[in-house]
């Protein structure tokens, strides 16, 4: 017999509520800041990637309107046919120098991006290799390839040399990496990947997610960070959303990977290019970063001050190195729990459990900006600490 939609549907939810993992996503009420309004309630926000504080920032608006008067309100058409306007190109030549790569191409969104680019460099008889724990972007891009797949174990330089050695092959040899992971908030050791990779022939592509307004000199990402922002077998790709505050993906690297993709990569020949206020907006804030580097140092002093509290507290952190901040609970039903006091003390905290992270390793994620105040850290400090005495979590 064939199967209903209604049917379908139905069981799938059925199966997603049993298991405790059915999605109900929290709507603010207000612009995405640091204080916001969720659900009717204020409260301090360590939920959202707005890194920078630039989602709001008075100066991405200004220029998002003027281009928005300027420009109209939509681009009209898919690059290759009309609709690449000059801001277009203007923002990628922006964005490429100051990547220091020698050219930028922007996509629909970082997760299209991953699509887009790895689909045009890798063909069948090539070998990827990926960290083990790469965001879903990577996986599902991957699959969409018939180059040979293998995995290496997280951050592990050693075993990338393994499978490397282990597997030879006469085509393109590539190793994909995070540069931030999402979920832990550690840092890839990009030097060590990228000279393992140089010794066996294989080029580097890094998404810098995470990475990108958070590491490097003014804010240029996990590259610069390790010093390979001129290495020329280093591909990097990322989102314009998280510490841009806007939407979009790109990828960085050799001209000539820039024109293969305007030819060959399917997200790009047929989704319609960005709006100008979203183009005016990113060229906004790529100005701001590098104009102003206060907005940086706020960031890591409120990471380093909230971070050091959480584990005075008794907190396990696992090992995170950057603003991404993870508060271990272990099981979800714990986790989620955390959430929902802590929402109802004022603190805006989202919990994560399994499929998204590993059984037994449900966390609280908190991303601190720079746009919270030592205010707003304490009052959600003080709201941890009540939480996690009553839930007996320290």
């Amino acid at each position: 017999m064939t199967v209903q939609l209604k049917n379908r549907l139905a069981s799938e939810l059925a199966d997603l509520r049993s298991s405790g993992l059915l999605l109900h996503p929290r709507v603010l009420d207000a612009a995405n800041r640091a204080r916001t309004t969720v659900d009717g309630r204020e409260v301090v926000n360590l939920a959202s990637n707005n890194y920078l504080g630039f989602a709001d920032h008075p100066a991405l608006k200004a220029k998002a309107a003027a281009y928005l008067e300027q420009w109209g309100a939509g681009a009209g058409a898919v690059r290759t046919i009309a609709g690449t306007l000059r801001i277009h190109e203007d923002f990628e030549e922006q964005l490429a120098a100051f990547k220091h790569a020698g050219s930028a191409l922007v996509l629909q969104s970082g997760f299209t991006t991953n699509q887009g680019v790895l689909g045009t460099l890798l063909r069948e008889g090539d070998l990827v290799v990926s960290d083990e724990l790469n965001h879903a972007s990577i996986i599902d891009g991957l699959r969409l390839t018939k180059a040979t797949r293998k995995v290496f174990k997280h951050a592990d330089s050693a075993d990338l040399d393994r499978v490397l050695r282990d597997h030879p092959t006469d085509g393109l040899r590539l190793v994909v990496t995070d540069g931030v992971f999402s979920m832990d908030g550690d840092i890839a050791p990009l030097g060590e990947l990228v000279r393992v990779a140089r010794e066996h022939g294989a080029i580097t592509y890094v998404d810098d997610a995470h990475g990108s307004g958070v590491l490097g000199e003014a804010g240029r990402g996990t590259v610069h960070h390790f010093g390979l922002q001129d290495a020329d077998d280093v591909i990097q790709v990322g989102t314009l959303s998280k510490a841009w505050g806007v939407v979009g993906g790109y990828a960085a690297g050799p001209r000539d990977l820039r024109e293969l993709l305007i030819n060959r990569a399917r997200p790009y020949l047929f989704s319609t290019a960005h709006p100008p206020a979203v183009v005016g907006a990113l060229s906004a804030a790529l100005d701001l970063v590098q104009s102003d580097p206060s907005f940086m140092e706020r960031l890591w002093a409120n990471t380093r001050f909230f971070k050091a509290e959480l584990q005075t507290l008794g907190f396990d952190l696992m090992g995170s190195q950057t603003p991404i901040t993870p508060v271990l609970f272990g099981e979800a039903s714990t986790a989620f729990e955390a959430s929902r006091a802590l929402f109802h003390e004022g603190i805006f905290a989202v919990g994560l459990g399994f499929p998204t992270v590993p059984r037994g390793q449900a966390r609280i994620r908190n991303i601190v900006t720079a746009e919270h105040t030592r205010h707003d850290l304490e009052q959600a400090l003080a709201a941890y600490a009540k939480v996690g005495r009553a839930l007996g979590v320290i």
